[in-house]
């Protein structure tokens, strides 16, 4: 882990991970409608999916997940709704707030920070997109296979571990 190769392989086996999570929940989403609430989060080894959904239902999404991402289906890796997004927005909303009013009255320029925050609100959807397909994704998943599926719960809630090989680069 000396030269960083080790440190820039989980990174990149993060980024496949996140797009077969965002692909696994965009099928599920497809086929049970908007009525769930799920929730994933990626890691270099797999991924975990948190929300009411049966042991099958979440193997087939994954295993279909996984067959899109890998014939080039792309847009399957961006997700509206991933936390990115709100990283992004939460950014350039922050910073623009405080380009505005800097080391003036904040009180006078409250109505210019209120402007500055939204016009970045409004910049950050197309933003976290291209940060998604550039930065925190990546859709290509040849060499990447789904190794198990564990099922935990904690107290009412169920989660899922999602374990992923990657072929060496």
């Amino acid at each position: 882990m000396g030269n960083g190769i080790g440190a820039w392989h989980a990174i990149e086996a993060t980024r496949r991970n996140h797009a077969l999570e965002h692909a696994a929940v965009a099928v599920l989403l497809e086929r049970g409608g908007f009525r769930r609430s799920i929730v994933g989060r990626s890691t270099p080894s797999g991924f975990y999916i948190y929300g009411r959904l049966s042991r099958p239902e979440l193997e087939s999404a994954v295993a279909e997940a996984l067959r899109r991402l890998q014939r080039g289906e792309e847009e399957w890796a961006v997700s509206p709704f991933c936390g990115t997004n709100l990283a992004v927005a939460g950014t350039l909303a922050a910073l623009s707030v405080l380009a505005v009013v800097g080391n003036r009255s904040r009180v006078a320029q409250l109505p210019n920070a209120i402007v500055a925050a939204v016009a970045s609100l409004l910049a950050a959807q197309p933003l976290g997109r291209l940060a998604q397909k550039y930065v925190t994704t990546s859709p290509h998943l040849q060499g990447v296979r789904v190794t198990g599926i564990t099922e935990y719960a904690l107290g009412p809630l169920r989660y899922y571990r999602i374990d992923t090989e990657q072929a060496a680069a």
